[in-house]
This record gives C-alpha cells, sequence and structure tokens, in this order.
C-alpha cells in the first residue's frame, strides 16, 4: 500500500521537475492540473521545403511527402515543394505520432552559446509500428523524446500523438502514452510489483486485470521494470530512451523479446547507441545527427543506400606492410576509402560495382604469401558502417556551413 506522504513527494518531485520551472504532475493524474488552453481543432501548418535534386536525401523527402502531401515543383536545379495547410483530421488515420518541424533552441546560459538541438524535424510513425531513433552524442534524441512526452516545449513546430497537438492538448495526451527513461526512476523503498500495482492504479486499473499483468511483468531486474511501467495500462504509445543500456547480453536479450512481444496495435518509440537493438527491434530506423533527420529507412532499405560497399578488414605489421596492403587494395578498388586505421588493423570500403568477391580472395591469398597478412575478413556493409557514413556526412555537412 502506498502511502499519502508517499504520493506527496512524489507528486512534489514532478511539481518542481525541469530547471526550476513548476510543472504540474500530469504525468500521472490529468485531472491534478486543469488545462488552461481551450484544445481547438489544429491544421498542420507545412513548412516550405526546398531540397536539392542530388538524391542524397530523397529518402527524408520522401518521408515528409507521405504525410504531408506536398505538391511537387519540377524544376532543373531543384525539386521543390509547395507549402500546403493540411487539417489534421485529414492525415491523422494510421499515425500515432507526427512530428511537424519540430524546432529546440537552448538560449544562451551561463556564458554557453545558445544551441539548436533539433532542427525543424518533420516524420511520420504509424500504429504498430517501432521506430528507431539513432544518433551520436548530443544529436538530439533525448531533446525529441522530452518534446513529445511534454517535459520540454518546442521553440516552434508541433507534434500530433494520436491525434492530439502536444502544444494544447498534453493533459490528455498523458493518459495514453508510456515512457521508460533513460535512467531508471524507482524506489527503493517498493518492491517490483508495488511500483507496477502503483502505476496500474495510476492508469485506472483494478482488480483482477491489474493483478494478472502485474504477475506477467515483474520480472525483477531494475531496467525491466521499467520497461513494464512504461507497458503497463496498454498505452497507444510508448517511448523507450536507451532501455537496454547496462543490462548483460542475456538480460538484454530477454529485454528485447519482452519489448517485441507487447501489443503490436501500439507505436513504440526507441532511441539507443545499439545497432543490433535497433535491427532486432525496429520496423524502420531514422538517424538524426545536428538536430536533424539525416536519413529514415528500414535496416535493408539504408544498407542499399547508404551502404552500397563491400569493408575489408585486414591487419598487418604496422610499417611498409600497411604502406604495401592500401596499395594492393587501391589497385582493386580505386575509390576505396579508409574507414579506420588503428595499429596495423585497416578497414577499407569498397564500391560493389568495382568489385568482385573472387577478385579480393584471389588478391589477398596471393599478399598472405607476400608479406606478413595476419588476418583478413570480408563482409557487406553493416548497419554500423552507415551510421558512421552518415554521421561523418553531417558533421562535414555542418562544418563547411559554419
Amino acid at each position: 500500500m502506498v502511502s499519502v506522504p508517499f504520493i506527496g513527494i512524489l507528486f512534489g518531485y514532478f511539481g518542481s521537475f525541469q530547471n526550476g520551472i513548476r510543472k504540474a504532475a500530469v504525468l500521472f493524474h490529468s485531472r491534478i492540473d486543469k488545462n488552461r488552453f481551450q484544445a481547438t481543432q489544429q491544421t498542420i501548418q507545412l513548412q516550405e521545403f526546398k531540397a536539392s535534386a542530388d538524391n542524397e536525401k530523397t529518402d527524408v523527402i520522401k518521408e515528409v511527402c507521405s504525410f504531408a502531401m506536398y505538391i511537387p515543383v519540377i524544376s532543373i536545379e531543384k525539386a521543390g515543394y509547395e507549402k500546403k495547410d493540411i487539417h489534421i483530421d485529414g492525415i491523422k488515420q494510421g499515425y500515432s505520432v507526427i512530428c511537424d518541424n519540430l524546432k529546440k533552441l537552448y538560449h544562451e546560459k551561463d556564458g554557453n552559446a545558445k544551441k539548436i538541438a533539433v532542427r525543424g524535424l518533420s516524420l511520420s510513425m504509424p500504429r504498430g509500428q517501432c521506430f528507431g531513433v539513432l544518433g551520436p552524442n548530443g544529436a538530439g534524441k533525448t531533446t525529441l523524446i522530452n518534446m513529445l512526452t511534454g517535459f520540454t516545449k518546442p521553440t516552434s513546430g508541433t507534434a500530433y500523438i494520436e491525434g492530439m497537438d502536444i502544444q494544447f492538448e498534453m493533459n490528455k495526451i498523458y493518459a495514453g502514452i508510456g515512457v521508460c527513461p533513460q535512467h531508471d526512476l524507482l524506489w527503493e523503498t517498493l518492491t517490483g510489483r508495488e511500483h507496477l500495482l502503483f502505476y496500474g492504479r495510476l492508469k485506472n486499473l483494478r482488480g483482477a486485470p491489474l493483478s494478472q499483468l502485474v504477475s506477467k511483468y515483474s520480472g525483477g531486474m531494475k531496467r525491466r521494470l521499467s520497461v513494464a511501467i512504461s507497458l503497463i495500462g496498454d498505452p497507444k504509445v510508448v517511448y523507450m530512451d536507451e532501455p537496454s543500456s547496462g543490462l548483460d547480453p542475456a538480460s538484454r536479450k530477454d529485454l528485447w523479446n519482452a519489448v517485441k512481444s507487447a501489443k503490436q496495435d501500439r507505436a513504440r518509440i526507441l532511441t539507443t547507441h545499439s545497432m543490433e537493438e535497433a535491427e532486432f527491434l525496429c520496423d524502420r530506423i531514422g538517424i538524426i545527427a545536428n538536430g536533424s533527420l539525416q536519413c529514415i529507412g528500414n535496416s535493408k532499405e539504408l544498407k542499399a543506400k547508404y551502404g552500397g560497399s563491400y569493408v575489408l578488414t585486414v591487419t598487418t605489421a604496422t610499417g611498409e606492410a600497411e604502406e604495401e596492403m592500401r596499395r594492393l587494395v587501391q589497385s582493386i578498388s580505386p575509390t576505396m576509402n579508409i574507414v579506420y586505421h588503428i595499429s596495423g588493423t585497416q578497414k577499407f570500403e569498397m564500391a560493389k560495382q568495382e568489385v568482385r568477391i573472387s577478385q579480393v580472395f584471389r588478391a589477398m591469398e596471393h599478399a598472405k604469401r607476400r608479406m606478413n597478412v595476419l588476418a583478413w575478413g570480408l563482409a557487406d556493409t553493416t548497419l554500423e558502417d552507415v551510421f558512421i557514413r552518415v554521421a561523418k556526412e553531417s558533421d562535414s555537412t555542418s562544418s563547411s556551413v559554419a
């Protein structure tokens, strides 16, 4: 049984959350703080969108067009899209989450320069899918989740959760979402069962249905408990911020199976640094860097579009052998790219249209007779390779703009 003082402490904590700005405890019960705004029917004010016609980001353009219905404008140099206002009722069917030009700007504070954490992000997340958000540290992943869950207010733009606007209807939205934060928000004085009973009752669950859910989810470990809390009450949208961080491989696989077996009619938004986790759980993946959506698609689509190469990893003695190996690989693939080079181990990226696998095998077998080749391997492009390439291209683009 949860005591009244505990409830007071709990609500007091959320009442003073976020940089000293008092926030209502509507995360648990929307009746606590009545919305001062009268929610009205909203229309999506789609931003004017211009993109280069070099097909570099056709997947991102297609994502915006899939729900925004831009009018194509044919041009020799540019493929632009005219601005068009669309009533939210016309597009919300089938989508649990729609982000419309979301932007978050942190102003200068304590001598730190202003930072744009999220730059005009537009994407859609259909019901029944798990959407993975990948990106390097500081890319804007957690800021995006914080805006969608109401912890941070967007500087401009908005998002629609099950057709409700986060700018006006967060109190209604809270009842239909579940959140697994990056760091466990648990209380040492409560057991796992008591946590689930508490959160279940806040979602208006009572009696046998609640007891059945609690017995199903109480698995013991803290991270699994945090995931269980986000799933209890059958929310329509579930946010999971790095749910498997800090787990050993066996526990991680158990957690993945639990997430995957969750009801398929809900949308699941997952942020992670694990490429394996993203491939196992996610139907679609978006890579964010410098606050912008760089690419989007399923794992196979991303590998095909942004990979398109074989990866040759070779370990030799340091010094002359490394130089000789580089010359050998360049003779096979003139446009080869060195992904990394660490103490005798080199990873080369070779365009598929330039090489044949049999050619690589013959060259490496011949090289083993001439130089000290300790180990070598040839692999297709991985999601990690795609991630590294996209992140590097984003960094170079932002540097050139700066």
